[in-house]
């Protein structure tokens, strides 16, 4: 063995002393011939003497290591969860008692949390979201002096969590409490465990005693409504809810200020809420106890909805100042709700409230309930009376679409909020009519899907819930009642791109309250999801689109996705590198500006030897190219360049068949582009 390591060694230091001596003479020759390079390669990457001042740049646009981060056991490249994803469990047991009076909302919480994380905890963070309406927190000291949708509405009242007390309850049968220590900064509560939660499946049973006075309006998202017949209280953030704990920073403290939303858990929750016996009480999942909170008729009327695709009244507008519409002989009611796997819950409750609901169909051939709940004055066909069709219709479009409705009830509630979204619940505003109340109902019921589905951090990404939404949103509304609130004139995307990439615009990919509040409407609903819909129909097309989004909806149900997870899901299932548009679109606020600088013929005496058109791309972004030419006879012909032609160039020009003179070349015909300068869009015969 020896020696043929020694005789290969000499072997190769001849061959390399061999090669040194070729190269030199290879090298001298060279220098010596200098023989030019082919025409054609020394002519291929010329500059274009007249090709316009731009502000492209190909290498910014086409630019590699777009991901900073590689796949690992959490998280892989292709977009979907590793083989060791984890993430924590969140059950909450819920009593409370509303006092109408006072409109305080005060009782226990038991949160069961598991730790499936792979390091062990010493402490907890919850999240106190109704601390936001003190004073003194962070929320209130950023409203700016010419007000907010965010924040308490300037009222003056006694906000905030009172904690009454935090204790550990014991494994034993009779749950013994131990109060332990904890502390609260502003929208954030630190629990200090007694002992290290284990790590891969430790649990441990929190008791939290707490109160707090309802605002009567709460940053858009809960409130108050002064109904003809009875206040409706719309009741969020009403529990303190643990903190996520994720592999990607790993406690979620971020304070809650009032623009940005929510990332939790996903478990069970289980609730009851006391009232007064006059009121009605809707929540999130499953009411467990309908025939003691309701009257015999209603519960008879209960059960035909839930046989009837039309809306059956469980309790009209003529019931709703009759006594007899409520349970006798009873001056408070519980009323007892549970919803599975899920982030969270929401209820409503009034005395004001009209009750109706149908039946929903379900593509695995389950049923459900669309119900609806609103005051006397919201009523009629224009308004709140149709309420439950919309919900019903909504539901089972996003069903067969994308991914059946999980929970067993839908229900629209009208009140304070213009729209608001809880799983299995939603909060509408009272005064909605027709095709606002269409849209808000489909809009609120759509985030069943994002963020109640598919669990993305809403306080960091509020465009992956918001935008994602506002997209599927566009293609229900022209599905409901054959097109009932279609919009009637096509979409000019010249006009929309100039207002979504409009200087000063922050990125899509800020976290919202990284927002001027003017801009929250482009930045997390329609500017995302704008770039949905040219991923659909001008980039990747329907077929391809539409089984990524499936796929990163089916891969991320019930778990908690980021931007990257997004971006790697559709491009794997897709096939394509879209990295130039996710830099262009959601990373930056670039611009997209083609002209079509020149049509000249390659024999000016004989148009059917074709001719050469030239493009020029005058801004940072890169899109495909879509063409109409026309010539002097009338014939239109369509051609379609990849995006690839602006991968080493600034300008582009290509050869054209035609047999006779062009008339017109057209950039963008439909305006189907988010081109924000259409004057430089036609080059016209002169």
């Amino acid at each position: 063995m020896k020696n043929i390591y020694l005789m290969c060694c000499l072997l190769l230091m001849s061959a390399e002393s061999a090669l040194a001596q070729t190269t030199a003479v290879a090298a001298a020759t060279s220098t010596a011939t200098s023989a030019p390079a082919p025409r054609m390669r020394r002519n291929m990457d010329q500059v274009d003497p007249n090709a316009p001042a731009t502000k492209y740049d190909y290498h910014d646009a086409f630019a590699p290591f777009f991901y900073t981060k590689n796949g690992n056991e959490y998280r892989a490249a292709t977009g979907e969860p590793g083989p060791k994803y984890w993430q924590n469990r969140a059950d909450y047991q819920l009593d409370v008692k509303l006092n109408e009076a006072t409109n305080e909302i005060a009782g226990t919480e038991i949160l069961s949390y598991t730790n499936n994380s792979p390091l062990k905890l010493n402490f907890i963070w919850m999240q106190l979201d109704q601390n936001l309406f003190k004073k003194d927190s962070r929320g209130s000291a950023i409203v700016p002096l010419n007000g907010s949708r965010n924040g308490g509405g300037g009222q003056e009242f006694d906000a905030g969590y009172k904690i009454k007390s935090v204790k550990i309850l014991s494994a034993a049968k009779n749950e013994k409490a131990t109060p332990v220590d904890y502390l609260i900064e502003d929208t954030r509560m630190q629990i200090f465990l007694p002992k290290e939660l284990a790590a891969n499946g430790g649990n441990i049973k929190i008791q939290i005693e707490y109160a707090f006075i309802s605002p009567d309006y709460g940053s858009d998202r809960m409130g108050i409504y002064k109904a003809k017949n009875g206040k409706i209280f719309t009741v969020a953030q009403w529990f303190p809810r643990v903190a996520v704990f994720d592999d990607i920073v790993g406690w979620n403290t971020i304070p809650y200020t009032g623009p940005g939303e929510f990332y939790l858990e996903y478990g069970d929750l289980d609730f009851s809420i006391t009232t007064p016996n006059n009121m009605i009480v809707v929540g999130s999942g499953e009411l467990l106890n309908p025939s003691e909170v309701y009257t015999a008729e209603q519960v008879k009327r209960w059960a035909a909805a839930a046989t009837s695709d039309k809306t059956v009244i469980i309790r009209s507008a003529q019931e709703v100042n009759d006594p007899n519409s409520r349970p006798k002989n009873k001056t408070e009611l519980k009323w007892h709700f549970k919803i599975k796997n899920a982030r969270d819950a929401a209820w409503a409750a009034s005395s004001s409230f009209i009750i109706d609901a149908a039946k929903i169909n379900l593509p695995s051939g389950k049923k459900g309930l669309s119900i609806c709940a609103y005051p006397l004055e919201s009523n009629g066909d224009s308004a709140w009376g149709r309420s439950t069709e919309y919900v019903k219709s909504t539901i089972e479009y996003y069903s067969n679409k994308w991914y059946e409705f999980p929970y067993p009830s839908a229900t629209a509630v009208a009140g304070t909020p213009g729209g608001m979204e809880y799983p299995g619940i939603v909060f509408c505003g009272a005064r909605a009519r027709q095709a606002g109340l269409w849209g808000v109902n489909d809009h609120e019921f759509g985030h069943t899907w994002f963020p109640m589905i598919v669990g993305s951090n809403e306080r960091l990404y509020g465009w992956m819930d918001e935008g994602f939404n506002t997209f599927i949103n566009s293609l229900s509304s022209s599905n409901f009642n054959n097109g009932e609130y279609k919009s009637k004139y096509p979409q000019d995307k010249n006009r929309i791109g100039a207002m979504y990439t409009a200087p000063g615009l922050e990125p899509i990919l800020s976290y919202v309250d990284n927002y001027k509040e003017r801009n929250n409407g482009t930045l997390s609903y329609s500017k995302p999801a704008e770039g949905l819909t040219l991923l659909r129909e001008v980039i990747l097309g329907q077929d391809r689109f539409d089984r990524a989004f499936k796929t990163y909806i089916n891969r991320w149900a019930y778990k908690h996705p980021t931007p990257d997870d997004f971006f790697h899901t559709i491009e794997n299932v897709a096939g394509e590198s879209l990295q130039w548009f996710w830099r262009g679109w959601f990373v930056n606020n670039w611009r997209l500006d083609v002209a079509v600088r020149t049509v000249k013929y390659n024999d000016s005496t004989n148009f059917a030897k074709g001719a050469v058109i030239t493009l020029d791309n005058l801004e940072k972004m890169a899109m495909p190219v879509i063409l109409e030419v026309k010539t002097v006879s009338g014939k239109t012909d369509r051609v379609r360049l990849p995006v690839e032609i602006w991968e080493r160039n600034t300008s582009w020009s290509f050869r054209y068949a035609c047999s006779e003179e062009i008339e017109s070349v057209t950039y963008d015909p439909d305006k189907v582009l988010p081109d924000f300068n259409p004057a430089n869009n036609t080059w016209k015969r002169k």
